[in-house]
């Protein structure tokens, strides 16, 4: 059984690869709160800036929603494989399922770019105004999602933004990994998946799952496989 939709809680700030890294670890209970306050100290971000910052690095990691706690503490246990790309991984599956309008971004331009590998940022402020109206708050929360992807390694922001461009796709093959980040897709999506799209899924573009996702999904105790009316079988989280 699926979650209802979270609510729309804006991703309005560009969220540093180091101050998330940090959340995760605090999450992990390998790093107290003193040392993400350093880096932000370190930043000098203003008053409200700051108080803005740690909100969306709450919702991130410190104080998950309730429906995402358990989630964010798999993820969180998951980071004992210590690597730069497995916190990639788990920061961009942890924003996905908790912030709709950073996947939404991140969707979009997975979509343009599947081509040919990139896009005009033009193109995904239209397609975010078409969805979450045309305001100026819905061009600067965009500007903001870009900025943080492009900080986290998955895109490149050229031409002073104008262009984006994906950069190479980062090779996922531990299968806890890629269950989880399956899980994440899902809840992102809120509905279930078909399992013949989930590997060029747009959300998961800054990744290449190097694994058989029926067989690693199969093995997850938190989702489940089936097949509906058209024998193609889709995964949902285990309810």
């Amino acid at each position: 059984m699926m979650n209802p939709r979270a609510p729309m809680i804006g991703f309005d700030r560009f969220i540093d690869r180091e101050w998330a890294a940090t959340a995760l670890k605090i999450r992990a209970g390998e790093a107290g709160l003193g040392e993400l306050e350093a880096l932000l100290d370190q930043a000098a971000l203003g008053a409200a800036a700051r108080k803005k910052t740690r909100t969306v690095l709450n919702r991130l990691w410190l104080e998950p929603r309730a429906q995402l706690v358990s989630f964010a503490d798999r993820g969180a246990e998951l980071s004992r494989y210590k690597s730069a790309q497995v916190t990639a991984v788990l920061s961009w599956g942890m924003a996905i399922a908790t912030y709709p309008f950073f996947g939404k971004v991140a969707e979009i331009i997975g979509r343009l770019s599947a081509l040919q590998g990139d896009c005009a940022s033009t193109e995904i402020h239209r397609r975010m105004s078409e969805i979450y109206g045309e305001r100026e708050g819905t061009r600067r929360m965009t500007n903001m999602v870009m900025q943080t992807q492009a900080g986290w390694g998955a895109i490149l922001r050229s031409n002073n933004g104008k262009r984006i461009i994906r950069q190479p796709a980062m090779k996922v093959g531990n299968e806890e990994l890629i269950a989880w980040l399956i899980e994440a897709a899902v809840r992102y999506s809120d509905r279930p998946l078909s399992m013949t799209s989930l590997q060029s899924f747009p959300v998961l573009f800054p990744f290449r799952l190097d694994r058989s996702l029926s067989f690693v999904a199969s093995l997850s105790p938190h989702l489940d496989i089936r097949e509906e009316g058209s024998a193609i079988p889709i995964v949902t989280i285990r309810s």
